[in-house]
Parts: C-alpha cells; structure tokens; sequence
C-alpha cells in the first residue's frame, strides 16, 4: 500500500497549538492512520480498507480485544515546549524516541512557566502528590506569584552574567528553576500514545501536563479518528475493577455494606462514582 495520506492530519501539520503561558504542541509528520492500522491487521487479506463501517469494527474489535501491534503502525512526531517539570514527568514514558534541546549547546531563553491564579491552590490533605480545591485568599496567590516571578528573574539574571563572563554553558545553567522551559522532538507510536494519554488525561495526573495531553489528544483524533474513537470508547471512558472490587460490587448489588478499606475503598469508590 502506498503512503496514507490523511487530509485532516495534513491540515493541522506544523500548526502551533498554544499550551499554558508560553509552550506549544506541534505535529511535525506523522505516518499511517486508520487504514494503516486495518491494512495491518488484514495483512493476509491484502488492501485493509473495505468500508468505513467494517474498518470502525475493527479497530473497536482491535481496541476492546487489546490488540496493540496494529496500533503501532501508526507513528506520529511531535515539536513540544514544556516546562521542565512538565518534561520530567513526561520522560516518565520510555517507549518513545526523543532529542531535547540542550543547554550544554545553546543558551536557554529566558521563558519560565507562570501558573494563572486558579491554579495556585493548597496542596491535598488527601493526596500527598496533589492540589486541594480549598479555595485561597488572593493575597496569597499575588505573594505566590511574586516569589515565583522574582525567584525566575535572580536565576535567569545569574545565568546570563555568568554566560556574558565567559563561563561554560554547562555550569552557568545548573542553577536554572524547574520552571524554565524546554523543547524537544517525541516521537511514538499510536499504541504508546494511547497509553500516554490515558494516565496524562487522568484527574490523578498534574494540571499543567494534563493540558499537554488533552492538547495531543486532539492532534492524534486528526490522524486516526477511528482509533481515537475506539480508545475513547474501551479505554479512556472505561472502567475496570478488579477481583476484590467485584466482590465488593456483588455486595453491594445484593444492598450489602461491601468491606473494602483504605486505598482499596477509595479507588473503589471512585470507579462507582465514575459509572453513577
């Protein structure tokens, strides 16, 4: 089969999407789509495509039965600036292939990550990796911003005297914040990437990356609007329970108190909630 071409995904390549104050998302190319992934999967059968309708079934058949290889076809390369606390959560997902910038080479522009005031919130008195929804004062958020502004402003001024004194790049750099931002070149698979967004889409993931993911979300429904469609249906807006979630489920059915304690409780009860 010659090379897909996929009008939407063509009308979208090397458009900057806006993410946060400052970062952007960025398809570079992409190969395969939906028919990619037929022809892949009908490989003893010769040409994949029959008919929208039966290519449909079979990438929800494909995706339901967790059938990834011909997922996989598809590879798609992404242009992205982040934060980089942002790209150190991100670099968590291994099975991609990637070339960020680095300040051993270049000088890094001074560009930081500020978060808008609704985002300034009090960390979790339930979750010790996240934001509370306890609203706070607006005399705090300003003392927030301004530590964060001037903190930014001292690093980036000390970095750049100590580039102008002829210091190496690698060592005026390292005091640099987590703040700062960077960019690279991500590519992956359609496969990995369904992955990806299924744990950075997650209310459990940061904000800031979450923005990042819900923004590549969009970019990979122009490349294969099926599969997307199909990974929207079996996974992202699926729930799955375990053994123990079962049995607990099973009581409750049959108007019993279920016995679950601890995390196991909470998890459960957020995947009722979820299906409520």
């Amino acid at each position: 089969m010659a090379h897909i071409i996929v009008p939407q995904a063509e009308a979208i390549l090397d458009k900057e999407f806006r993410v946060l104050n400052k970062g952007f998302v960025r398809l570079v190319d992409y190969l395969g789509g939906d028919e990619r992934i037929v022809q892949a999967a009908r490989v003893s059968y010769g040409k994949g495509t029959k008919s929208v309708r039966e290519d449909k079934g079979l990438i929800n058949y494909l995706m339901s039965h967790e059938h990834t290889s011909p997922f996989e076809q598809v590879i798609l390369t992404f242009h992205c600036k982040m934060p980089i606390f942002v790209a150190r959560q991100w670099i968590r997902h291994r099975t991609a292939r990637l070339n960020e910038i680095s300040g051993r080479y270049s000088v890094m522009e001074d560009e930081f990550y500020i978060p808008e005031k609704d985002q300034i919130q009090y960390q979790s008195k339930s979750n010790r990796q996240g934001r509370d929804i306890e609203e706070i004062p607006n005399h705090l958020k300003e003392k927030v911003l301004k530590i964060l502004t001037e903190g930014q402003d001292k690093a980036y001024d000390d970095y750049q005297q100590m580039i102008d004194d002829g210091i190496a790049r690698e060592l005026a750099r390292i005091n640099l914040p987590l703040s700062l931002y960077t960019q690279w070149y991500w590519q992956i698979d359609l496969s990995n990437l369904f992955h990806f967004l299924k744990l950075r889409m997650d209310y459990h993931a940061q904000w800031e990356i979450r923005q990042y993911a819900k923004t590549i979300a969009e970019i990979t429904k122009a490349v294969a609007p099926l599969a997307y469609e199909a990974f929207e249906t079996h996974v992202l807006n699926s729930v799955t329970f375990s053994g123990k979630e079962l049995a607990a489920l099973k009581q409750q059915l049959a108007d019993k108190e279920h016995n679950l304690t601890g995390i196991h409780k909470t998890e459960y009860e957020a995947k009722i909630k979820k299906i409520q």
